[in-house]
C-alpha cells in the first residue's frame, strides 16, 4: 500500500509540474508573470475543472514553506543601513498604504455586505496588500527597480512584508477567545519574548555556526545550515502557536548583517522559488470555481472596486510625496491587485472563526482576478503613464542601494584593488569564502560578505546586474568558459582578472575579459628598476631596460597565446637572451 501510495504522489507531482511548466511558460510569453500560470495550474489540475490531483490542502500546507523561505529572503534584505537610508519611505509611504488601503477596503466590505467588524477587517486588510511576487518582476523586467519610481514601489512592497507579521498576529488574536488559545495580549506578549528569543539564539549559536561551516568550504553543508535555520526558527513559533513566518522573518533579520548574506540568498532561491510555485498551484486547486459561479457579477464587480478604491488612495499619497501625477498613477495601478499574502492570512482567518471557507474562497478569487488584470492595466495605460521627455525622474541608482563594483577575494591583492576603487569614489561590495579572511577585514573595518563569487547565483545575489565593474582577485584563475556566461549574464560589467602567471594569462586570452593582469609582473619589474639602479644605472638605462623587457614579453606572449601553448615561444627566448648578452 505504501508503494502505491508513493506512486499516487509521484503522478499527482508530475501532473502538477508538467501542468505549472506550460502555464508559466504560456503566461510569462504573454507578459502577464508566473503567478498568474501557477494559480491557471492549480485551477485546471483541481477538483474544479479536470479533478486530476486532490488533497490541496495537504499540498498547500507542504508548499506554505515557500511564504516562510520569502519571508527569510525579505528578512535578509533589511541589512541596518538600507532600513535607515529608505526609513522615510518605508515606516511613511509604506506604513501609510497599508494602512489606508486595508481599513478604506474594509470599511467597504462592512457597508456592502454587512458582515461583523472583525469579519470585515479579516477580510479588508489582507485585500490592502499587493503581491511581490508580481510586482517585483514587472519592474525588474521593465529596468525600473532601481530608479526614484521603483525604490517607492519597493519601500511600500517592503513594509507589506513586514505587516504580514503583525497581520497575523491581529487575525489570530481576533479569533482567539475563552480556553481555545491564548488572549490578544498574551499573544503580542509571547510574540515580543520568542523574537528576542530567536535574536538571542542567533547571536550565540547560528552565527558561530556559520562561521565553523563557511571555514569548512562545503556548500552542501551551508545549504542543510541554512534551511536548518529556517525551518528551525519556523518551527519554534508553530510549537508557541505563532506565525511560523515571523520565525524565519526574524532568522533572516539576524543573519541580515553578516557576512554569509548573500550566500544564504542564493542557497535558499531555488527552494523557495520551487516551493512558493507550488503554493500558488495549491491555491488555485482551492479555489472553488463553483462558488465564483454563482457570484460572478459580485466576483467582477468587487475586483474593480478593489483595483479602483487601491490604485486611487495610492496615487494620492504618490501626489502627497510630491511624485509627479504620471508616476503616481502608475504606482497605484502596480500596486493595485490583491497579493499572495491574502491567502495566507484567509487561511488563518478560517482557522480563527472569523470568516467562512465559502467567503475565503469568493475573496480568494477576487486576488486572482485582481492579479490577472494588473498586466493588462499597465499595458492599457503606457501612453498616459509615459513622462513627457525630459521630466522623467531619471535614471540614477539610489545613493548606497547596489555597488559599482564588485571584487571577488579578498586577500592581499583584492585589499589593494579594492581600496585603490574606494579611493577613487567607487562603492564596492566585497566576497571572499574564508572567513579568516573575513573576521579579519571586520577588524579593520571593513565589510566582506562570504561567499563563492565564481557562482553566477552569488554574483546575482551581491548585485552584479547593476554593477560596472566585476573583479576577479582569487588565487584560482577563472575558467573562460565561466568569464564567458558572466559577460552573458552581465554584459553592463567590465571584467577583471588576476593572473597567476602566464600560463592562466594564455588560458584567458580568448576569454571576455578586459584585462588579464600577472599579479606579480609590475612588482617584479619594480625591484628590478631598483637593483639596476643600486649597480649604477641612470635613470634613462633603466627606462631603456624596462622598454626592452616588456616589448619582448609582449612578443612572446602573442607567439604563445597564438600557439596556446607556453612553450611556442621557447626559441624566441633563446634568441633574445642571446641578443641581449652580445650587446653587453
Amino acid at each position: 500500500m505504501e508503494g502505491h501510495g508513493s506512486g499516487f504522489m509521484l503522478r499527482d507531482a508530475l501532473i502538477m509540474l508538467g501542468f505549472a511548466m506550460v502555464a508559466v511558460l504560456a503566461f510569462r510569453r504573454a507578459g502577464l508573470g508566473a503567478t498568474l500560470g501557477y494559480l491557471v495550474a492549480g485551477a485546471l489540475v483541481g477538483p474544479s475543472v479536470f479533478g486530476l490531483v486532490g488533497q490541496a490542502e495537504q499540498m498547500a500546507e507542504v508548499a506554505e514553506l515557500g511564504i516562510v523561505m520569502l519571508l527569510f529572503v525579505v528578512g535578509l534584505e533589511l541589512s541596518p543601513s538600507r532600513l535607515w537610508r529608505m526609513k522615510g519611505a518605508i515606516f511613511g509611504l509604506g506604513l501609510a498604504q497599508v494602512a489606508a488601503c486595508g481599513l478604506a477596503v474594509a470599511a467597504t466590505v462592512l457597508a456592502l455586505m454587512g458582515y461583523p467588524l472583525a469579519a470585515a477587517l479579516a477580510i479588508g486588510l489582507p485585500l490592502g496588500l499587493s503581491s511581490t511576487a508580481q510586482v517585483l518582476p514587472m519592474l525588474q523586467s521593465g529596468g525600473k527597480l532601481r530608479t526614484p519610481f521603483g525604490e517607492r514601489a519597493f519601500a511600500i512592497l517592503l513594509f507589506q512584508d513586514l505587516s504580514i507579521i503583525p497581520l497575523i498576529t491581529i487575525i489570530t488574536a481576533m479569533g482567539a477567545g475563552g480556553d481555545e488559545g491564548p488572549s490578544g495580549w498574551m499573544l503580542g506578549l509571547l510574540t515580543i519574548a520568542a523574537v528576542f528569543g530567536l535574536i538571542a539564539a542567533g547571536r550565540l549559536l547560528i552565527r558561530p555556526l556559520f562561521s565553523l561551516i563557511g571555514g569548512l568550504g562545503e556548500r552542501e553543508l551551508f545549504i542543510v545550515a541554512a534551511l536548518f535555520t529556517v525551518l528551525a526558527s519556523a518551527v519554534v513559533m508553530e510549537m508557541l502557536g505563532l506565525s511560523a513566518a515571523l520565525g524565519a522573518f526574524v532568522a533572516g533579520v539576524m543573519l541580515a548583517d553578516t557576512p554569509y548574506r548573500h550566500e544564504l540568498e542564493a542557497d535558499i532561491e531555488p527552494f523557495r522559488a520551487i516551493l512558493l510555485g507550488l503554493f500558488f498551484v495549491a491555491v488555485g486547486m482551492m479555489l472553488d470555481l463553483g462558488v465564483i459561479a454563482d457570484n460572478p457579477l459580485f466576483v467582477i464587480g468587487f475586483a474593480a472596486l478593489l483595483i479602483a478604491l487601491k490604485a486611487g488612495i495610492i496615487m494620492a499619497l504618490g501626489l502627497l510625496v510630491k511624485m509627479t501625477w504620471r508616476s503616481a498613477l502608475a504606482l497605484g495601478l502596480l500596486l493595485s491587485q490583491g497579493g499572495e499574502f491574502a491567502f495566507v492570512l484567509y487561511t488563518q482567518a478560517v482557522q480563527g472563526g472569523l470568516i467562512t471557507l465559502e467567503q475565503s474562497s469568493i475573496f480568494g478569487a477576487i486576488v486572482t482576478l485582481s492579479m490577472a488584470a494588473t498586466p493588462f492595466l499597465m499595458i492599457a495605460t503606457r501612453k498616459i503613464r509615459q513622462e513627457p521627455k525630459g521630466q522623467d525622474e531619471g535614471r540614477e541608482e539610489p545613493r548606497d542601494e547596489g555597488a559599482s563594483a564588485l571584487v571577488v577575494g579578498f586577500g592581499r591583492f583584492g585589499q589593494t584593488v579594492a581600496q585603490t576603487l574606494l579611493a577613487g569614489g567607487l562603492s564596492v561590495t566585497l566576497i571572499d569564502r574564508k572567513t579568516a579572511q573575513i573576521d579579519l577585514a571586520e577588524d579593520f573595518g571593513s565589510k566582506v560578505y562570504y561567499g563563492d563569487g565564481t557562482r553566477l547565483d552569488m554574483l546575482r545575489q551581491a548585485g552584479a546586474p547593476e554593477a560596472q565593474l566585476i573583479m576577479f582577485c582569487i588565487d584560482e584563475t577563472p575558467e573562460a568558459d565561466f568569464l564567458a556566461s558572466v559577460a552573458d549574464a552581465f554584459p553592463n560589467a567590465a571584467i577583471y582578472v588576476r593572473g597567476f602567471d602566464r600560463t592562466s594569462v594564455i588560458q584567458l586570452a580568448q576569454a571576455k575579459a578586459e584585462y588579464v593582469v600577472r599579479e606579480v609582473f609590475e612588482s617584479a619589474i619594480s625591484v628590478a628598476r631598483m637593483a639596476l639602479g643600486n649597480v649604477g644605472l641612470n635613470e634613462r638605462e633603466i627606462d631603456e631596460a624596462e622598454a626592452t623587457y616588456r616589448e619582448n614579453d609582449r612578443k612572446r606572449m602573442h607567439v604563445q597565446i597564438e600557439g596556446g601553448d607556453i612553450y611556442a615561444a621557447r626559441e624566441m627566448t633563446r634568441e633574445q637572451q642571446r641578443e641581449l648578452r652580445s650587446s653587453d
